[in-house]
């Protein structure tokens, strides 16, 4: 039998220390007292541990609380500035960067044209440090940068494997922007940052299993299971707009994700068709799209996905499907659900989430009234009956995701030393 050390009164001194200020993040500004309760700590352990804090700048007074008698207690609180992450989403024709404290508090954000630079580090660089000038903090006192992008992010290496859209993303970029913002910097695919932004913020708080579906122009996973994260082995976990559907062709040509057959029965020129064949107006370009598509070929009559035909703004089949809504088209929606609920179906008979949280431009669009159909029409071809919801995430959820990846090395690296050998 292993011999047991006891732990050491620094030890213990440096895990009492981080529970607080784990406890005061969560929790909010607590009194002395406030943390020997939630900690079982005493009161003079407890005015130790906050001296200490205090004394390394990671927390102060923030106010008091008000009590009967005597004078009030004072309220203590993790200091916002005592360090800063950074979180950008990077699109073909747009990168967002947004700046936060290490409370999660995000207190500046810009959007810059990659086009100005022409390649990653250059307009990254670009973007963090505007994101920064305009939040009045340092780059230097950045601790953590994650970088969400479409594609497939090789958890092994960290590097960007395969990206459609994104061909300037590719083996090397990770080592080339840690060169130039240091070593903190981590790539992660969006749709998985959406899911940690969901599991924190969103419809998914406190749900151990879920799968989050990400419908718009391309069509995505990210799975949650034990809390964690599933990238698969190569990164590929989520990839949906490959999965096989009955009746529609397989790709053959794997480089092109657009020919991926449940990328052809969901994808913008499928909602496009789908909207023609119900009687919602669509603009000349879109029908464009829609003809292109079914001349290309679809052996069951819908509409895929063509990148030969016009690419349409990206908000085109988010804003059909909000029209859809707004003027109860039941057929088109429920048409759509029955689509939406083969991909979902696949994932249900295999992973067996009890919760399907829908996002993306779609999934925000279609809201609570595509989510109870895709539900419905889950129930009829699964014999699991997972709950299907919508999004609870406010604003950008790929750039929220990314901060808060950014946050837990930031976090442990601020929080990990407090306490003097």
């Amino acid at each position: 039998m292993p011999r047991r050390h006891p732990g050491t009164p620094r030890l213990l001194r440096q895990l009492n220390d981080r529970a607080a200020l784990e406890l005061l993040l969560s929790e909010g500004p607590l009194t002395r007292a406030e943390l020997g309760e939630h900690t079982g700590l005493s009161k003079v352990t407890s005015g130790q541990l906050l001296a200490r804090l205090e004394e390394r700048g990671l927390v102060a007074v923030s106010g008091e609380r008000p009590g009967g008698r005597g004078p009030n207690a004072a309220l203590y609180a993790v200091v916002p500035g005592s360090a800063y992450v950074a979180g950008l989403e990077v699109l073909p024709d747009s990168v967002t960067a947004g700046v936060a404290d290490i409370t999660g508090e995000m207190i500046a954000e810009v959007t810059v044209d990659p086009c100005e630079t022409g390649e990653p580090v250059k307009t990254v660089h670009s973007a963090v440090r505007r994101a920064c000038d305009s939040a009045n903090v340092s780059l230097s006192r950045l601790r953590a940068m994650v970088i969400g992008t479409r594609g497939v992010v090789d958890p092994r290496t960290g590097d960007v494997r395969f990206s459609f859209d994104l061909p300037s993303w590719h083996a090397g970029v990770l080592a080339d922007l840690r060169a130039t913002l240091g070593s903190s910097v981590m790539i992660e695919n969006d749709v998985n940052l959406a899911a940690l932004a969901e599991h924190s913020y969103g419809a998914a708080r406190g749900v151990d299993d879920f799968v989050l579906v990400w419908a718009g122009v391309g069509q995505g996973l990210g799975v949650m299971l034990g809390s964690r994260l599933h990238r698969g082995f190569t990164g590929g976990a989520g990839e949906i707009g490959w999965l096989p559907v009955p009746g529609e062709p397989l790709p053959i040509d794997v480089t092109e994700p657009q020919s991926g057959s449940f990328q052809r029965l969901v994808g913008t020129a499928a909602v496009t068709g789908l909207a023609a064949a119900h009687g919602i107006p669509v603009s000349s370009q879109d029908a464009l799209l829609s003809v292109a598509s079914v001349v290309k070929g679809s052996s069951n009559g819908h509409a895929p996905y063509s990148s030969s035909g016009p690419a349409g703004p990206p908000g085109t089949a988010a804003e059909i499907v909000r029209t859809a809504v707004e003027t109860g088209r039941d057929g088109f929606l429920d048409e759509l659900a029955r689509r939406l609920a083969i991909g979902v179906a696949a994932v249900t008979v295999v992973l067996d989430p009890g919760l399907i949280v829908l996002s993306g431009d779609v999934g925000r669009a279609g809201g609570l009234a595509l989510a109870r159909r895709v539900e419905e029409a889950v129930a009829q071809i699964c014999p699991s009956r997972p709950r299907v919801t919508v999004t609870g995430v406010e604003g950008n959820p790929v750039l929220r995701g990314a901060v808060m990846a950014a946050l837990g090395p930031a976090r442990e690296e601020v929080f990990a030393s407090t306490v003097d050998g």
